[in-house]
C-alpha cells in the first residue's frame, strides 16, 4: 500500500484536477477512480471529484498495490468499426459483457480485446481499454483506449460532454410529445440496491428524445446522452412512465420476446487524440431489433422521421 498526501497551499481548482497536477505520476482518470473507491479524503472526510480545494486543505490517499493480470484474452469475433495506433471503435453485440466480474470471468469483450491488441491499462487490470460502458443486453458501439494517453484523452471528452453518443430505444406507450429532455439525478435505489433511480442527491443525469416512429403500444426513438450515468436511459424512461421493452430490470414483466432490453448504441462521436481529427461513426439497428420493429404495427404520424 502506498499512501500519498498534498497540503494545499495556493492551488485552485476541482479535486481531481490538483491532486492529478500536484503527482505527475497519477492521471485524472486515476484519481477520479481513487475518489470513488473512498481511498482520497480531504481533512479526513471523503470528498466528491468535482470539490473545490482551498488553502489549507490536507489531502491523503492510499494507493493498493497493482494487482497480478488475470484476465486471460481469448480468440473471439470481434465487429471492429473503426482502428488506428490509438483507439479502437466496436460494435459490441447484445449479450456480451463489457469486462470481467463475478459470474463472468470470461467470454467478455475486454478477453476479446486483450487477444486482438494492446491495451490501456488507466483501468487497473479488469477493465483495461474500457474507456466507457454500456449493458449486456445494449448492442451498439463503443470506443476503446490503446494506450494511456489516448484513455485520458477519450475520458476528458467524456467528462467535458464533448462526444456525441445517440441511441435508438424502443419504448412502452405512444408519445404525445415529438421530442423531449430529461433532467433528473440519478443514484442507487434505497430501495433495491441492485438499480439505479431517480434521487435527490444523486449525480447530474440528462437525456435528450426525439420520436422516430410510433407504434400500437410502441415508440421508437432517438436519445442523445449530455451525460453518461449507469443505467441511464434506462431508468429516465421508466421515470416517464416510458420503460424500454424488454428490460427485465425496469420494465414490466410482459414485453416483447427477446434476450433482453431494446437499446442500442447507434451513433459516437470523438475526437481523435493524437490528431484532433472529429471522427463519427455510425451503426446499424442488429436483426434481433429489426425484427421486432417488424413485427410491430405502425401508427401513422406525419412528424415521424421514419416516415417521411
Amino acid at each position: 500500500m502506498t499512501q500519498e498526501q498534498l497540503t494545499i497551499e495556493n492551488q485552485t481548482g476541482r479535486l481531481d484536477k490538483v491532486v492529478a497536477d500536484g503527482f505527475e505520476q497519477y492521471t485524472r482518470t486515476q484519481v477520479g477512480h481513487f475518489i470513488a473507491d473512498g481511498q482520497l479524503t480531504v481533512n479526513g472526510a471523503s470528498k466528491k471529484a468535482n470539490y473545490k480545494v482551498k488553502a489549507g486543505d490536507v489531502i491523503n490517499f492510499d494507493i493498493p498495490e497493482p494487482e497480478v493480470l488475470k484476465v486471460e484474452a481469448e480468440d473471439m469475433p470481434l465487429d471492429i468499426v473503426y482502428e488506428d495506433d490509438d483507439l479502437l471503435v466496436v460494435n459490441k453485440p447484445q449479450g456480451m459483457v463489457v469486462h470481467p466480474a463475478a459470474g463472468h470471468p470470461s467470454g467478455t469483450l475486454v478477453n476479446a480485446l486483450m487477444y486482438h491488441t494492446k491495451l490501456s491499462d488507466i483501468n487497473g487490470v479488469i477493465r483495461p481499454g474500457i474507456v466507457h460502458r454500456i449493458d449486456k443486453d445494449t448492442s451498439g458501439l463503443l470506443m476503446v483506449a490503446k494506450n494511456d494517453y489516448a484513455h485520458e484523452a477519450l475520458s476528458d471528452q467524456l467528462k467535458d460532454k464533448k462526444n456525441l453518443r445517440q441511441y435508438y430505444a424502443l419504448v412502452h406507450g405512444e408519445f404525445k410529445e415529438n421530442k423531449g429532455t430529461i433532467n433528473a439525478p440519478l443514484g442507487r435505489s434505497k430501495a433495491d440496491r441492485k438499480k439505479q433511480a431517480v434521487v435527490a442527491d444523486g449525480r447530474e443525469a440528462v437525456t435528450h428524445f426525439e420520436v422516430v416512429k410510433r407504434y400500437v403500444g410502441f415508440t421508437l426513438l432517438r436519445v442523445t446522452l449530455e451525460t453518461g450515468r449507469t443505467h441511464q436511459i434506462r431508468v429516465h424512461m421508466q421515470y416517464i412512465n416510458h420503460p424500454v421493452a424488454g428490460d427485465p430490470l425496469y420494465g414490466p414483466s410482459k414485453t416483447l420476446a427477446g434476450n433482453g432490453q431494446y437499446l442500442h448504441a447507434a451513433t459516437l462521436g470523438l475526437t481523435q487524440p493524437t490528431s484532433g481529427e472529429e471522427l463519427q461513426f455510425e451503426a446499424p439497428l442488429p436483426d434481433y431489433f429489426e425484427t421486432a420493429l417488424a413485427n410491430l404495427t405502425p401508427y401513422f404520424d406525419e412528424n415521424d422521421t421514419m416516415n417521411q
